[in-house]
């Protein structure tokens, strides 16, 4: 299985209700990647009050068990999105412990950590 998801799902042309993805694993984003043609959806995100455009080739990492979220009607074109996700249940039967909670220090860890590596390799020039 060459992906780092353990489920991947095919929407094709549904609307989505608003739910909360109750498998999920709480701490690790899924990723919604959105297809089709020439549709003009639009991917709500209720805890958040937010609405985002969710046209042909639009990615989306979002909290799929933490987040409610929907897809309503959208006026024309085909839709479909292929869903990416980790499943608890998995993680539980290989005993692979669930990761932690992103947290904001990993992300600026990591460009403090490559900001350094750009001023090492510039000083050895």
């Amino acid at each position: 299985w060459p992906s780092i998801f353990s489920g991947l799902e095919i929407i094709a042309n549904r609307v989505t209700f608003s739910h909360r993805d109750a498998g999920g694993s709480p701490s690790l984003f899924d990723l919604l990647v959105s297809l089709g043609r020439s549709h003009h959806a639009t991917l709500a995100l209720a805890d958040l009050n937010a609405e985002l455009d969710y046209s042909p080739g639009t990615m989306v990492y979002i909290a799929g068990r933490v987040l409610e979220h929907s897809v309503g009607p959208w006026p024309n074109g085909e839709r479909f999105v292929i869903a990416h996700f980790m499943k608890d249940a998995v993680h539980n039967r290989v005993g692979v412990p669930r990761p932690g909670f992103p947290m904001q220090s990993f992300f600026l860890e990591l460009v403090g950590r490559r900001q350094n590596h750009k001023r090492q390799k510039k000083g050895r020039n």
